[in-house]
C-alpha cells in the first residue's frame, strides 16, 4: 500500500531463480531492488498479508513454500511443508498464520500455524471427477491457483491444471467441481467490487461466471488467440479487465487486452505484452485501485494509473520474472 501522498510504494517479484523487493520513494519515478533470496526454482505465485503487512508466501513450483515476516527483504523455507511441490498459495486476509497451498499432484494443504505444520484437505482429492484431472507427459494434474471469495472467507476456489474449477464453502471441509468451462485452468480471479462475479483464464479462453461459478459464458469476443495465462479484474469495478492471451502453450504472439465492459469486448494494448515478451503477471494496488501494475516473461514491469488505459515501464532492471509472481505490498 502507498502512504497518504502516494509516493512510497513496493512490489514483492518472483523470478525464475529468485525472490524480491522493489521500490519507490518518488510515486514510481525511481525504483531500487533489495537483495534477491535465491530460490531453486522459479516462483510460481505470491501473497501478502492485508492484516500484517509485513507477512506474506511465496510458492515455488519445485521448491516448496517460503514465508517473509519482514516485507520481503528475506525468505524462509518451510521446510515441513509435505510436498516437493507448491503451485498456488493463498492467505487468509485477516489471519496471516493461516494458509492454503496448492500441490502436484492435484491437492490442497492447509497450515494454522503459518507453515510451521500442515494438514491436507482430504475431500479435495475425493472429488468424483478427480479420477479424470491429468497433464502432459511424465506431469500431473496441479492446484494452478487458489483464490478466496471476497465476501466469504469459507468459499474457496481452486484451479486445476488440467480438471477444471473445484470449489469449497466451509473452509476447504468439502469440495465440489463447478462444469461449463475448458479444463486447462491457469488462473481463478475475484473482486471485491462484484463478489459473485468470477473470471478464469484457460487454454481455451477467458470464461466470465456472475454467480459465483454455477454457470459460464466464454468471453473471448475480439481476441485474437485463445490460450489465456492471466485474467484480473480492477478491485473497484469489476468490469474493468485485463486479460493476457498467446497462440499456445508455448507463449507464442502474446497479446495483452483490457476490456471495460465486463469482457463482453476487447481492445488491444499494443504498448504492452507484445514482440514475444507476454505479460505474465498483473497486480492492482490495494491503495489506489486506479493503479496496476503488469510483468512481463522477459523482467520487464509496467505501472498504469488510470486503470489499464495507458502504461509506462519502470525503470529498474530484473532477471526474468517468472508467472503470476508479483504483488503489490505494504511501502
Amino acid at each position: 500500500m502507498t502512504d497518504a501522498g502516494g509516493r512510497n510504494r513496493k512490489l514483492l517479484v518472483g523470478m525464475h531463480d529468485g525472490v524480491c523487493a522493489i521500490r519507490s520513494s518518488d510515486g514510481g519515478k525511481s525504483w531500487s531492488r533489495g537483495s534477491v533470496t535465491p530460490l531453486a526454482h522459479a516462483a510460481a505465485r505470491l501473497t501478502v498479508s492485508p492484516a500484517a503487512s509485513q507477512w506474506g508466501y511465496l510458492a515455488a513450483y519445485e521448491a516448496g513454500v517460503y514465508r517473509t515476516e519482514d516485507g520481503g527483504e528475506s525468505w524462509r523455507s518451510l521446510d515441513t511443508y509435505p510436498s516437493a511441490y507448491a503451485h498456488s498459495v493463498l492467505m487468509h486476509p485477516t489471519n496471516p498464520h493461516e494458509i492454503y497451498v496448492g500441490s502436484e499432484p492435484a491437492a490442497v494443504f492447509r497450515s494454522h500455524d503459518g507453515g510451521e505444520s500442515w494438514e491436507e484437505c482430504i475431500s479435495f482429492r475425493a472429488v468424483p471427477e478427480s479420477s479424470g484431472w491429468s497433464f502432459h507427459g511424465t506431469r500431473l494434474s496441479h492446484v494452478r491457483d487458489l483464490r478466496m471469495a471476497p465476501n466469504d472467507e469459507e468459499h474457496l476456489y481452486a484451479g486445476i491444471e488440467v480438471g477444471g474449477v473445484i470449489h469449497s464453502r466451509d473452509g476447504g471441509a468439502s469440495w465440489q467441481q463447478l462444469h461449463g468451462t475448458d479444463d486447462d485452468i491457469h488462473l481463478v480471479n475475484v473482486t471485491p467490487s462484484s463478489p459473485s462475479r468470477v473470471y478464469i483464464a484457460t487454454a481455451g479462453g477467458p470464461y466470465r461466471s456472475d454467480d459465483e461459478g454455477g454457470s459460464w459464458e466464454l468471453v473471448n469476443n475480439g481476441l485474437q488467440r485463445h490460450y489465456t495465462l492471466h485474467i484480473s479484474a480492477a478491485p473497484n469495478d469489476a468490469d474493468v479487465v485485463l486479460v493476457t492471451v498467446s497462440s499456445d502453450a508455448g507463449r507464442q504472439n502474446p497479446q495483452f487486452y483490457r476490456s471495460s465492459n465486463g469482457a463482453a469486448s476487447w481492445h488491444l494494448i499494443e504498448s504492452v505484452g507484445s514482440d514475444d515478451d507476454m505479460v505474465v503477471a498483473i497486480d492492482w494496488d490495494p491503495a489506489d485501485p486506479d493503479r496496476v501494475y503488469a510483468g512481463t516473461e522477459g523482467g520487464s514491469i509496467f505501472c498504469s494509473e488510470d486503470r489499464g488505459e495507458s502504461w509506462e515501464a519502470i525503470a529498474i532492471s530484473m532477471s526474468t520474472i517468472a508467472v503470476s509472481a508479483m504483488v503489490v505490498a505494504s511501502a
